[in-house]
């Protein structure tokens, strides 16, 4: 579905829709040199939609046109997202530099997964069998971890296994389960799958309240600030107090499985520094690099905010697909001040009270 530009200013587009449009949903401006920019709804009023664009608005015109699309700003999960770097949106930024150089091209985007690498597959389950959304099908070497290949957890009915691969090296793109439903319905699965950054991954009955201590072996906070593992904990401090290097001494020794570090809204300067700091870090646990089990989330202040907003949500899910791996993961998230700044500014262009 199609709709019109009405108005701009900063990174919100007003456009008019020529059907209904749904909350959350993502759209893509059409600029007139033929670059689609990614944006998010984010409010509905009657036939007017207001979007939140990704990037920057310029080059965007009343009158441009607006494609609208049902699903839901997603993130692409499966085998080979350790040791990535990536935006707000899931584009690997080396990636993305050896493409286009060090200056983000305006809706240019890249697969968050690579579709070349191949991956040793071997079955959990025969033929036949009844599955569920979050039922392992098998599994993949994935570093020093054994990454679960599920189904797909936005699958909500039980399905029989009608054909399985045999073991062997697959890409993520290639089949590896043949399902079908109460109804006769058949579904392929891949190694990968999507989920929406906005809607939580969780799958269990009930949250077990938190009892075991995460140990950062920092003695000063597991002495006087225990942080409990499934719980939270911050680090405030003024510029320049050591905020960022106490969190990577706690990604290189707290007891936990996966870093995931999101940048969010940082100083271009700060960013850089832990890119090319982290890489060089030496995991205790394995006597490697850290970035094997280590994803990094950048954003810097100097992109737009609709993307820094949204960094924290993906994240969050990618904390959240390996956790229903059983792993413990620590997600920094590096600032979460920033993050709140750049829900407020969205939240005054949309002329509305800020929350505080």
């Amino acid at each position: 579905m199609n709709g019109r530009i009405v108005a701009v200013y900063g990174n919100i587009v007003i456009a008019e829709a020529n059907g209904q449009v749904f909350q959350n949903s993502i759209g893509y401006c059409l600029r007139q040199d033929g670059a689609k920019l990614l944006s998010e709804v984010i409010r509905v009023r009657g036939r007017l939609a207001d979007l939140q664009v990704f990037e920057e608005t310029r080059g965007l015109k009343v009158g441009d046109t607006v494609e609208f699309q049902e699903e839901m700003l997603s993130v692409v999960l499966g085998p080979g997202l350790l040791g990535q770097i990536y935006d707000g949106l899931q584009n690997p930024l080396p990636q993305l530099a050896a493409q286009i150089g060090f200056f983000l091209e305006p809706g240019k985007y890249i697969h968050g997964l690579s579709a070349e690498t191949r991956w040793p597959f071997t079955s959990a389950r025969p033929a036949g069998q009844t599955v569920t959304a979050g039922d392992t099908l098998g599994s993949v070497p994935e570093g020093i971890f054994t990454h679960q290949i599920k189904v797909p957890f936005r699958m909500n009915q039980e399905y029989r296994i009608e054909k399985i691969a045999e073991p062997g090296e697959y890409t993520v793109e290639h089949p590896i389960a043949q399902l079908k439903d109460q109804n006769g319905v058949e579904y392929t699965i891949t190694m990968q799958q999507k989920w929406p950054v906005k809607i939580p991954l969780n799958l269990a009955r009930r949250r077990l309240m938190p009892q075991d201590p995460l140990v950062t072996r920092i003695r000063i906070i597991d002495s006087m600030f225990p942080v409990v593992r499934g719980g939270t904990y911050c680090i405030p401090g003024p510029f320049g107090a050591g905020k960022t290097v106490l969190q990577q001494i706690t990604s290189r020794h707290a007891e936990v499985d996966i870093v995931i570090l999101a940048a969010c809204g940082e100083r271009a300067g700060e960013v850089v520094e832990t890119l090319r700091e982290f890489p060089e870090l030496i995991d205790p646990r394995t006597g490697k690099s850290l970035m094997e089990r280590t994803i990094i989330i950048c954003n810097t202040s100097a992109m737009p905010v609709a993307a820094r907003e949204a960094s924290v949500y993906t994240a969050a899910t990618l904390g959240e697909y390996y956790r229903q791996m059983g792993l413990n993961v620590l997600l920094l998230a590096d600032s979460t001040s920033r993050w709140a700044q750049a829900m407020r500014e969205v939240s005054g262009r949309l002329e509305e009270i800020p929350g505080e």
